[in-house]
């Protein structure tokens, strides 16, 4: 039987923030762009979550629902940096990490508690030392399963501590709703909830072909999870899919030299990140957001994988010349290189380009 802990920073870039500025301790803070510039909430303290304000809403809303709200600019290189001091404490106490973002990641503690260590005393103790090397407060659920795990790390937030011991997964589960389950967003839950199911419970008694029918190819999957089956293993390496970078405008932009401008600007960035990242690329997609809020994308498939931000510039750029039109008017754009392969590992071929993909 298996032990992990998903561990999760509380409010993460609001707490940094807090951390490093004392004079913003107890205050309401978001982290993100401003009201004025489209910005929106990367995060929110739980003083500001108090008044509604959540990540990912636009800032000028949040703003409105706290006026004493204090704007802080994300700082992602000192994000970066405690979260590798994070990172550090937990592979400390086991190898087995799978991070899942800069503030998450699961940890399997299976080979201690085979030689005798309490779930709940190794969770307490890596709450300490990350208060004790970082000075922020972590949450920690504790199970047998990554889905049980995560799902109890959110119920006692901030600082929270909560254990599933093994043989109470269903029971632990059972009353929830079926949103709480990894896997299930909001238009999956309207359709179940149109079915009659509303909770986790509802959803462990469907049969193979009802939960089939549901949920369709993962709904045995899904099902079993409800009932507290889950065998997906801690992964200590994930392959990166792609490297990207994206700009919302201040204000709606039209072809020409300033949208022209942010392109080159923007894959530079990406050009920059995969070198860094010692990786080369194989695709380049464009992505723009108009002003009425549709979104495209258009990419382009190389001859050979490349690194080189003149070659991505010159192809995000055909892209952007094969979308605009007359009057077309941007909020956002975007580049995104995938297909990477190492550095080390590619050949050096002459480019050409291919014809753009939908």
């Amino acid at each position: 039987m298996r032990t992990i802990i998903h561990a999760d920073l509380d409010a993460f870039y609001a707490s940094v923030e807090q951390l490093d500025h004392p004079e913003l301790r107890g205050k309401p803070v978001a982290v993100g762009g401003s009201p004025e510039g489209r910005g929106v909430v990367a995060a929110a303290s739980y003083e500001a979550r108090a008044f509604g304000v959540r990540s990912a809403m636009p800032m000028s809303r949040a703003v409105r629902l706290c006026p004493e709200l204090v704007r802080v600019s994300p700082r992602f290189g000192r994000y970066g940096e405690v979260s590798r001091a994070v990172m550090a404490v937990f592979r400390a106490l086991t190898p087995l990490v799978e991070p899942l973002s800069m503030d998450e990641a699961y940890l399997d503690v299976t080979g201690w508690v085979a030689d005798g260590a309490e779930p709940e005393a190794l969770a307490r103790e890596l709450k300490r030392e990350v208060r004790e090397k970082t000075g922020l407060t972590l949450s920690c659920g504790v199970g047998t399963s990554k889905s049980v795990a995560k799902i109890a790390s959110d119920m006692r937030k901030p600082d929270g501590l909560v254990v599933v011991a093994s043989g109470t997964e269903a029971a632990f589960l059972a009353p929830l709703p079926v949103r709480a389950l990894w896997g299930i967003g909001p238009k999956t839950e309207q359709g179940l909830v149109r079915a009659g199911v509303r909770t986790i419970e509802e959803l462990a008694a469907c049969g193979d072909a009802q939960a089939q029918r549901l949920l369709g190819s993962n709904g045995l999957f899904l099902r079993d999870m409800a009932r507290g089956t889950d065998p997906r293993e801690v992964i200590t390496e994930h392959e990166r899919k792609s490297i990207g970078a994206e700009t919302t405008f201040a204000k709606d932009l039209p072809d020409g030299p300033e949208l022209r401008r942010v392109l080159r600007e923007t894959a530079d960035e990406v050009g920059r990140r995969m070198r860094k990242a010692g990786a080369r690329c194989s695709t380049v997609a464009l992505k723009l957001r108009y002003s009425y809020f549709k979104t495209v994308t258009r990419q382009q498939t190389l001859a050979a994988p490349t690194d080189d931000t003149a070659v991505i510039a010159s192809v995000a750029e055909q892209l952007l010349e094969s979308v605009v039109g007359p009057g077309d008017m941007f909020r956002l754009l975007g580049i995104q290189c995938s297909k990477l392969v190492d550095e080390g590992g590619v050949q050096g071929v002459l480019w050409e380009p291919l014809h753009a993909e939908d």
